[in-house]
């Protein structure tokens, strides 16, 4: 067997040209079937670290996304009753009232318009969310038009940068700081006080209630706990499993629309390495010839061709793997489609998405090369040496 991979990684190198080119139509493929992968992985993450453990949501039963929920506030004031909420230092529950609206706001340099979502916050809403930290300037102070921007948002659209202004809700609000949420989804978000928010917008209700668990395994005995209050009509769920199934639509759009570009790249891919072995059968029957007289059997010469078909799909999807990983310094936005809002991410690359796309190429090349090599098998002796 070792000697088979000598032969056939000699003849690789032999004709540079042919592979490199063949090679390289490999790793267009493998590029594009990786950064598929990589562009919802990123997103899948991106959404699940938004959730804290430990923490809980409470929206309205039925509801799928943040937007689609109300909860009032008679329904909020039961809820932080719950002996299942943590404590903080000064024996308030660590519980917070949010409400979630959608703005239009201008992007930079483009003036192209697109939704951001606002986010409306309490007071223990920072201490729930510790991934989330301020960069510049400060938080804004509860009971006024002050508002600070998630770093993605300040970056790309006007007026949400620190000391800039926004217009909204018919009131005029300051960007008193920028926040840092590292890869998470708050990173595209505009926070300011759920109670002003709610003025300014008329509304009568928050969207969800924020709590953290005074156990870690305290979930199901929370839930429980709210279910047997017949007022209330209201879902609880892990926050991380929350902002987890908030991935799942846009995640399988991207995964399903890279694999149909990949399966039609792929077969073109796919032609070029047979064409690849075809040309190189051709050009070595004499050589087959003499491995045959030398006494080497049918399947060893099958198997030495089709090593170097998998040498050849390796050789690509290694290219096209290394290309893709250059896409993790890039972030790109678009709109989640369970809130409507842009949602600025990145491409995550994983080991697991790396084992894939260097297999793909390897199946890429094995299906190109297994008929030329079993062409090369079937190749008599007396023919091959004749041809010589």
């Amino acid at each position: 067997m070792a000697l088979l991979a000598s032969y056939s990684l000699r003849n690789l190198l032999a004709r540079r040209m042919t592979t490199a080119l063949t090679a390289g139509g490999m790793a267009l493929v493998v590029f594009v079937f990786a950064a598929a992968l990589m562009l919802a992985e990123g997103l899948r993450s991106t959404l699940v670290q938004t959730g804290s453990s430990g923490n809980a949501l409470v929206l309205r039963k039925g509801s799928k996304s943040e937007i689609e929920s109300v909860v009032d506030r008679n329904a909020a004031a039961l809820v932080e009753t719950s002996a299942e909420i943590a404590k903080a230092g000064d024996g308030a529950a660590l519980a917070a009232r949010e409400v979630v609206v959608l703005i239009n706001l201008a992007k930079r340099g483009t003036g192209e318009a697109s939704n951001v979502l606002l986010r409306g916050i309490g007071e223990k809403s920072l201490a729930l969310r510790p991934q989330v930290r301020m960069v510049a300037g400060r938080m804004p102070r509860f009971g006024s038009s002050e508002i600070c921007a998630g770093e993605g948002v300040a970056r790309r659209f006007k007026g949400a940068g620190l000391g800039e202004t926004l217009r909204f809700g018919m009131r005029e609000w300051t960007v008193v700081g920028i926040f840092d949420a590292g890869a998470t989804g708050f990173s595209s978000e505009i926070w300011g006080d759920a109670d002003q928010f709610m003025s300014a917008f008329r509304r009568g209700a928050y969207t969800l209630v924020l709590v953290k668990l005074a156990r870690e395994d305290g979930l199901a005995a929370f839930r429980q706990s709210l279910e047997a209050d017949p007022r209330l009509q209201l879902d609880v769920k892990a926050e991380s499993a929350f902002y987890a199934e908030q991935s799942e639509m846009m995640a399988k759009f991207l995964r399903i629309l890279g694999m149909s570009l990949t399966a039609i790249f792929s077969i073109g891919a796919m032609i070029g390495a047979m064409i690849t072995m075809h040309a190189a059968v051709a050009g070595r029957t004499g050589e087959i010839g003499t491995l045959r007289a030398l006494g080497f059997p049918r399947r060893s010469i099958l198997w030495a061709f089709v090593l170097e078909a998998l040498l050849l799909g390796l050789l690509g999807g290694a290219v096209g793997l290394a290309a893709a990983s250059g896409l993790q310094f890039f972030t790109i936005s678009t709109m989640n489609f369970q809130t409507f809002a842009e949602l600025a991410f990145g491409f995550a690359l994983t080991p697991g998405i790396g084992l894939l796309s260097l297999g793909f190429g390897m199946g890429m090349g094995l299906l190109g090369g297994f008929i030329p090599a079993l062409r090369a098998a079937r190749i008599k002796i007396v023919d091959a040496l004749r041809a010589a």
